[in-house]
């Protein structure tokens, strides 16, 4: 069964089902990044305009994606309340974010390419779990 068309899933309130996106974006880009690692992948990356990279430690994956998770459901949350279409203004609204999200990753300092395509493919995972699950549950609000 697909996750986004589970019943139960979406009757919850919009900030569990987005939490739960969220901790299984975190999962996943984790266990990504913990495999690239173990690929030869650098994990090390440094700030945009950075003269050193610093170690990706275990964790970060995960964290960034928690981050960007409650930034998202905080604007899921706004345009559940005074959007006339939130789902359709969620995927308009997020999709380029995370396309703006690749900036971080392509202009890092002192990183390797492989490392700048690994971190930018995270983004992509994270961003593909999240979105449709969270522009799921708005549509379904309306459909109510």
């Amino acid at each position: 069964m697909d996750i986004t068309h589970s019943a139960a899933l979406l009757n919850r309130p919009l900030w569990l089902v987005g939490a739960a996106a969220g901790v299984a974006a975190s999962v996943v880009t984790e266990v990504y990044g913990l495999v690239a690692g173990a690929a030869g992948v650098p994990m090390e990356a440094g700030s945009i305009g950075a003269a050193e990279a610093e170690p990706i430690t275990v964790g970060m994956f995960a964290m960034g994606t928690l981050i960007s998770t409650f930034w998202g459901v905080v604007i899921a949350m706004l345009l559940a309340r005074h959007a006339s279409r939130p789902s359709r203004t969620f995927v308009r609204v997020t999709v380029p974010l995370a396309v703006l999200s690749l900036a971080g990753p392509l202009a890092a300092g002192d990183t390797a390419v492989s490392t700048k395509l690994m971190l930018c493919l995270a983004h992509l995972i994270a961003a593909a779990i999240i979105i449709p699950i969270v522009a799921e549950r708005l549509a379904n609000d309306r459909a109510r």
